[in-house]
């Protein structure tokens, strides 16, 4: 499932690949949190179809943004991992959320606040925090 390209363009790029309604929202409960299995991306509150995230998460296998695997000590489940190149969509992750929350609130005052977070203030800091916490989670998981 190789990616069809629109154009040159880095950002039309990028978007080929994450820029649908449901890939960075994957992203997004991988990195936060730390959800792995097809039954916890399920139970994401957004809903999504359990078609459609299978296909999600063959094309975010397939364009290398995340890996698909068993457990050792569970072969029957499959689990999915952010990939290197997965892990660096952090910092974009982290700028949309704050966008979100500075833009957004007036039109969606329901939406969840970051302000506790940190977000907003120090994103570097979250950004390397939640990285290093993904990659202990791998490290825990596969050796």
């Amino acid at each position: 499932m190789r990616a069809p390209f629109r154009s040159s363009c880095p950002l039309a790029s990028t978007l080929d690949i994450v820029g649908d309604k449901w890939s960075l929202l994957i992203v997004r409960d991988m990195l936060l949190d730390q959800k792995r299995t097809f039954k916890e991306f399920s139970s994401s509150p957004e809903g999504i179809a359990p078609g459609i995230l299978s296909a999600r998460l063959k094309w975010l296998e397939s364009n290398k943004l995340i890996t698909k695997r068993k457990l050792p000590g569970n072969r029957k489940e499959n689990i999915y991992l952010l990939s290197e190149t997965g892990l660096a969509l952090a910092p974009t992750m982290v700028e949309l959320i704050v966008w979100g929350d500075g833009n957004l609130r007036e039109r969606h005052p329901e939406m969840h606040s970051i302000a506790e977070s940190g977000m907003a203030a120090d994103k570097s800091a979250v950004i390397e925090r939640l990285q290093a916490a993904y990659r202990q989670l791998v490290a825990s998981l596969i050796g």
